[in-house]
């Protein structure tokens, strides 16, 4: 069968046929079809020229930083030969970049016991990837089309803006019970309308939500804490560090935060309707850090930092700026990182570890007991 023209026509063909689908299955398909999809076709773009901007648009700091978390992982796990980096969101490949030229330039050690792992699944982005990395990869960096491609590791597995992209259930509350919202088309444009929830699972997920009041619009991410414990499950010793925008469950959840988190960007705008314009725009939701952090403890890890991006980004500041070293260009990218009016504040970090005697890492020096924060 031949692909429909645009996205938008294959869902209203998909709707005319099946009727109203979930929010859940429109956003997978707005992002992720391999023909029209915003990250599935290519499309994304990043920076400020593109529809968003991410810690690495800042510049290769972010990368020369984490690389030296990395170093410091690695060390903690008694310098193994074999030492993983996976990266999932790797995007079109220049935090890896970054992370692999620092590591050559004051950690050599470490980088001849790393075997750098890239999880992409769409093909688009791993060939934009495989091209950037094209001088660096040698034996070195490898790929896998998805996590359960990955052998057991031992390392880190992290991830930068991941969890926000993943496909979130839209639901609302209707009286003593909730509705999800799905996707319909009146004629003219896609619309939301009220439908049964869709799974037992988001029910159970709903069911740990603070009492809301009613017609409270959010949204449910299933799939981010399905997939800690798919990473749990290839870590074999190590850490899961993950950079994200979002907050705990009871501040995700608020009163006042009735219509969710939910938005749609283009051009660095926010766009007032995420039904319109499917496959050209990015869809994206914040992140419930608590179910991440529950997903890890069930699967046996530990949970060894929570914190804001501020906060991370100063105590690893403390580990890569030593003396006179910092260039100008190193000073604004790390303002930028960390200025609480900017990024520093609205993203956070997050660590689970397993098998790790000392979990205190340098990034997270300046938090507190992650399980006061987050339950």
């Amino acid at each position: 069968m031949p692909h429909a023209a645009t996205l938008a026509d294959a869902l209203r063909d998909e709707i005319a046929r099946r009727g109203p689908i979930s929010f859940r299955d429109f956003m997978d398909r707005a992002l992720y079809d391999p023909v029209h999809g915003y990250y599935g076709s290519g499309r994304v773009r990043i920076g400020r020229g593109g529809d968003f901007f991410t810690n690495i648009s800042v510049g290769p700091l972010f990368g020369r930083l984490l690389a030296r978390q990395f170093v410091e992982m690695w060390m903690r796990l008694g310098k193994p030969a074999e030492f993983a980096i996976a990266e999932q969101g790797a995007h079109h490949g220049d935090f890896a970049a970054d992370v692999l030229t620092a590591l050559g330039e004051f950690a050599s050690p470490c980088l001849a016991a790393t075997s750098y792992w890239i999880i992409e699944p769409l093909a688009a982005l791993q060939r934009m990837q495989q091209k950037k990395l094209a001088a660096l990869t040698g034996s070195r960096v490898h790929w896998v089309d998805s996590l359960t491609d990955l052998a057991p590791f031992t390392g880190v597995h992290f991830s930068n803006e991941l969890p926000d992209a993943f496909p979130v259930h839209r639901v609302v509350r209707r009286g003593d019970r909730w509705l999800e919202r799905s996707v319909d088309f009146d004629g003219a444009q896609f619309v939301f309308v009220d439908a049964p929830l869709s799974n037992t699972a988001l029910g159970t997920a709903l069911d740990r939500l603070p009492s809301v009041a009613d017609c409270y619009e959010t949204e449910v991410n299933l799939a981010a804490p399905a997939w800690i414990g798919e990473v749990a499950a290839r870590l074999q010793r190590g850490f899961i560090l993950a950079i994200d925008y979002g907050y705990t469950r009871g501040e995700y959840y608020r009163p006042e935060r009735d219509q969710g988190t939910l938005s749609a960007y283009s051009g660095h705008q926010r766009a007032g309707d995420p039904l319109a314009r499917p496959g050209e725009i990015d869809l994206t939701a914040h992140v419930d850090f608590t179910s991440l952090a529950e997903a890890g403890i069930a699967a046996g890890l530990d949970l060894a930092g929570f914190t804001d991006q501020h906060h991370f980004m100063v105590g690893l500041g403390q580990l890569h700026f030593t003396g006179d070293n910092a260039s100008p260009q190193e000073i604004r990218a790390f303002k930028t990182l960390m200025h609480p009016n900017l990024m520093g504040r609205s993203f956070h970090a997050i660590c689970l570890a397993r098998k790790v005697d000392e979990l205190k890492l340098s990034g997270f020096r300046h938090s507190g007991d992650p399980n006061l924060a987050l339950f």
